[in-house]
């Protein structure tokens, strides 16, 4: 009776290695595989960091942004409390006029040593028109540095005014700015975040499916070792009788 071949067993386990730690038997083509995954996951989680830092640089420069314009406002703020006094109003120097009683009295002495009373009211009446006329040294009141001074006080109040309104919708810009670049950072993160949860599930089904893949490697060892076993008590049996 002619024995049977019996295979050998390293040409199934040679080209299968066992992992020491966790018991894993698994193929050359299976590690490159789950090595190559791993590689790509770094890869992606390092250009994930990357955009992150980018948007932490420019979220950072657009809150520097917002702190100068607010310490320019300020101090446009500062500058317009001084330059906006009250204004008071002086009231106009009284004009100097000759009283008409002491002219009138020089006249009169002065008529009574030159002229007979008789003249006297006629004197009188002259002195009366001189005192109705206007003084030659009198002159019309000119706008004095007042009217200038109060005309510089509202060309720098408009002045500030204007530059405040500017400054205002600067800071209204960057507010704007700010907020548009939080909410794309929040959407860019939520965006990371399930990107990588996805890719996490992906490793994880893939592993999972390393794992029945050496379950199933297993329980096909584990027969091939009972039919060894079985074939080799066989043999045994035949070689005695």
């Amino acid at each position: 009776m002619a024995t049977p071949t019996i295979a050998n067993p390293s040409a199934f386990t040679g080209a299968t290695s066992c992992c020491p730690s966790c018991g894993v038997v698994t193929t050359p083509q299976q590690r490159s595989n789950s090595q190559d995954d791993l590689l790509q996951a770094q890869a992606r989680i390092a250009e994930l960091e990357t955009q992150v830092t980018q948007l932490n640089e420019k979220a950072a420069a657009a809150v520097s942004r917002w702190a100068e314009y607010e310490a320019e406002l300020h101090k446009l703020r500062s500058a317009q409390r001084p330059s906006t006094p009250q204004q008071t109003q002086q009231p106009d120097p009284p004009v100097q006029q000759s009283p008409p009683s002491i002219l009138q009295q020089g006249t009169s002495r002065l008529s009574s040593l030159l002229y007979p009373r008789k003249s006297t009211p006629n004197l009188r009446v002259d002195v009366h028109r001189q005192n109705s006329l206007p003084l030659p040294n009198q002159q019309p009141l000119s706008a004095g540095p007042g009217a200038t001074s109060a005309e510089d006080l509202m060309e720098a109040l408009t002045r500030e005014q204007t530059l405040r309104k500017e400054a205002e919708g600067r800071l209204s810009a960057t507010s704007k700015e700010v907020e548009e670049l939080s909410a794309s950072l929040f959407e860019q993160a939520n965006e990371m975040v399930a990107d990588e949860r996805r890719a996490r599930a992906k490793l994880e089904e893939r592993v999972g499916e390393l794992e029945k893949r050496d379950k199933e490697k297993r329980r096909r060892l584990e027969r091939l070792e009972g039919a060894m076993g079985r074939i080799e008590k066989v043999r045994n049996m035949l070689e005695q009788s």
